[in-house]
Order: C-alpha cells, then structure tokens, then sequence
C-alpha cells in the first residue's frame, strides 16, 4: 500500500475498518493531540468510506466547544485532558454525527505544555456508542512518557483504534 504512514498504524486501522464492516458498525472521530491522525490512518484504507463517518479534529477548546458542543462547565472544571473531556469529546461526535460508535482523544504531545499532575505524554481516550447508557463510562488515562511528539502521537492513535474495535459479548 502506498502511504506515509507507519505500518503498525495502517495495520490496526485496517483492522478496525474490516472489524467494524463484518459488525455493520459506522465510526466517528473526535481527536484533540492526534490531529486527526486516527481519521487519516482509518482512510488509508480502501474500502474504508463503508465503515468511517466522519472525524473532528477539535484542537482548541474553542473548537471542542463549537463543534462537539462541550460544556465550558467541563473544560473549566477538569481541564482538557481529562476523563470528563474526553467522554464529552466522544458524546460529543456521537451526537453530531450518524455513527455508531466514537472515539475520543485529548492529551499532551509534547514537547511543552506538560505539568506535574499531567505531565508530556499523558493522553485521554474515551469510546461512546449511540444508545448505550450514558452512565457506562468507557475510558482511560495512559502516561506513554515523554517519547517525543510523534511518538506519544503515534501510541495515542494505535490505543484509540484498538478502542473502535467492535467488544464480542462473552458466552
């Protein structure tokens, strides 16, 4: 396949885009510190445009208020990256789009803009699907360290697109 992307990445998104046709599901981004990395890495894939509704690349606050609709009472009160942000982030993209399942990421690539509590390299994902109860929280907080921008990018957007799997209820 002719790309610029790594091919761990392309890799896993291929996976995704063939796991999420089988289940009939179709998905939405919501990417903060990835640049919309995921939706890039989802659309190197032929084919993909049976399973990727869209992507918000909702760098400032700014934008994840205007285009997800995020309280500023969330943003103020928990900071950009934080669990409360991303699952905003990702009820977000659900509710302003017709996928079925999103993915959200937010967080710090680095090489500034760390602190002691969220140091470079912490990054937040969280995965919302429509009509499941919104008190089911699906999300997590990674600390990859300080990799450098590209590589705390590149671990952000595997770990989101192993979150657009499709879960297999267990027997």
């Amino acid at each position: 396949m002719d790309t610029i992307l790594p091919p761990e990445l392309i890799a896993a998104a291929t996976r995704v885009v063939e796991a999420n046709r089988a289940s009939g599901r179709r998905i939405v981004t919501a990417e903060s510190c990835t640049g919309g990395l995921v939706a890039a890495a989802l659309t190197e894939v032929p084919g993909c445009s049976d399973v990727v509704e869209g992507a918000f690349v909702t760098y400032s606050n700014d934008a994840k208020l205007g285009f997800l609709k995020l309280s500023s009472d969330v943003l103020d009160t928990f900071g950009a990256v934080s669990v409360a942000t991303a699952w905003a982030m990702a009820q977000g993209a659900i509710r302003n789009s017709d996928a079925d399942v999103a993915v959200a990421i937010t967080g710090i690539a680095g090489p500034g803009g760390g602190s002691a509590k969220k140091p470079v390299g912490t990054v937040v994902f969280a995965r919302a699907e429509r009509g499941a109860d919104p008190n089911h929280i699906i999300a997590d907080r990674h600390e990859f360290g300080d990799l450098g921008r590209g590589g705390v990018r590149l671990q952000a957007a595997l770990c989101a697109l192993d979150l657009l799997m499709p879960v297999t209820p267990a027997p």
